[in-house]
């Protein structure tokens, strides 16, 4: 009791969160929605069945979390990795056999990013099939779907950075893929190789795709889903 009349005398309470203790009223309960960004991206009431598990088995939040668990076991492997030849392929061996826990870390970003895949598909699918697309949601639908693109295009650009045969031949073949794109095609290419082999200048531009740009795309994006999910009255 003590304690909060300190807190409350010194109004660190309001300072940090601007919202008054005890909360009683809902005018009090729809300023803790307002004044919190983790909570604001939800409206101030929600349907009881739109926070049920059985009607989005929380495909949304899962995805959201692996790429959390991504990002943080990202960050590690990025301090034992040089995106360079021969040193890719050694960083990686250092990784399994040297640095402690280095394979579990690398299993978990691994495997994180394939499940990550599979979430939001799986999303994409649950909302199709709701008819979650629908007005006024077709912008938002949109977002989602650039959204799966850049997952898809993150787990790519992720598979050549071990450099060995696997991801050598796997980005040969997407490569080459890539140059039957009418009219673009070759220059595709060109642009994602950085020449006209794989080498060190495509290992460095998958890496800063892989690290910078599509990370950068995908943090912005999924703001304005989050947002656009709060302005258009929640799930659906």
């Amino acid at each position: 009791m003590k304690f909060y009349n300190w807190i409350s005398q010194t109004k660190i309470w309001e300072s940090v969160f601007r919202t008054k203790l005890p909360i009683t009223t809902n005018l009090d309960r729809a300023l803790v929605i307002f004044n919190s960004l983790s909570l604001h991206i939800h409206p101030i009431k929600v349907r009881e069945k739109a926070i049920r598990f059985t009607y989005t088995f929380y495909l949304g939040m899962i995805s959201f979390f692996l790429l959390l668990v991504l990002t943080i076991t990202g960050i590690l492997l990025m301090l034992y990795y040089q995106p360079a030849i021969p040193h890719a392929y050694e960083n990686m061996k250092d990784l399994k056999y040297v640095v402690s826990n280095g394979n579990f870390l690398r299993n978990m970003h691994r495997w994180s990013a394939h499940l990550m895949v599979i979430s939001v598909f799986l999303h994409m699918l649950r909302v199709f099939f709701k008819g979650a697309y629908r007005p006024q949601r077709e912008f938002n639908w949109i977002v989602g779907v650039v959204l799966l693109i850049i997952t898809l295009l993150l787990s790519y650009t992720g598979y050549l950075l071990p450099y060995d045969q696997l991801s050598y031949w796997a980005v040969t073949v997407g490569a080459n893929i890539a140059r039957y794109v009418p009219l673009i095609g070759e220059k595709l290419s060109f642009l994602l190789l950085g020449g006209n082999n794989i080498g060190e200048y495509t290992l460095v531009r998958f890496y800063v795709l892989h690290c910078v740009i599509l990370p950068a795309f995908m943090v912005m994006l999924i703001a304005l889903h989050f947002w656009r999910i709060r302005k258009d009255g929640g799930l659906l």
